[in-house]
């Protein structure tokens, strides 16, 4: 019986032990006009196996040259070859790419294509961090990951369970207040 338990374990953590790096490539488009096509804006390498680090490593970075009248871009993981985007993606001021602003990367993982097979992004986000030049020497733009796992779903339809007098759940005793504590004590 456990070692059925064990060789389960052993089988589920197999894909994850063989896991290479991963490169997530990383566009941007103006909101202001979708005529102008998604540019690569960073490349982002990650372990997925590496669940205790959930950092990745920026593997390059082009600063975005758009229009003046350009206020917001999308973000997120483009396909060029099929012309579409294949993460959900984020809204972000340009501001983020200010001077004197360090861009993150704040990529979600989830399960890849249909539910199963290797660790993909799913939702991709840029937000601009003010560098201070007195309390850090890292100027650069950084990566974050984040495990888009399934919250626990409630139970619902259960059935209520009464007590002899039909009223309230059984089982469930009444808390009663702090005088009636004190004057059952007594």
């Amino acid at each position: 019986m456990i070692l059925q338990h064990v060789l389960a374990l052993l089988a589920a953590a197999a894909p994850l032990a063989l896991a290479e790096p991963q490169t997530a490539a990383i566009y941007i488009q103006p909101i202001s006009s979708s005529t102008i096509p998604p540019a690569p804006l960073a490349e982002i390498t990650y372990d997925p196996a590496e669940a205790s680090d959930p950092t990745g490593q920026v593997t390059s970075f082009e600063p975005p040259e758009l229009p003046e009248s350009t206020s917001l871009v999308r973000i997120g993981v483009f396909d060029a070859a099929a012309d579409e985007w294949l993460s959900s993606t984020s809204v972000a001021s340009v501001d983020n790419f200010s001077k004197g602003y360090s861009p993150h990367f704040v990529l979600t993982l989830g399960p890849g294509a249909g539910g199963e097979g290797p660790v993909a992004v799913i939702g991709a986000a840029v937000k601009g961090v003010k560098v201070d030049a007195g309390a850090t020497r890292d100027f650069g733009p950084q990566a974050v990951l984040v495990s888009g796992e399934r919250a626990p779903q409630p139970a619902l339809n259960r059935p209520v369970v009464l007590n002899k007098d039909g009223a309230g759940r059984a089982g469930e005793v009444e808390e009663k207040t702090f005088l009636q504590k004190a004057l059952s004590a007594s």
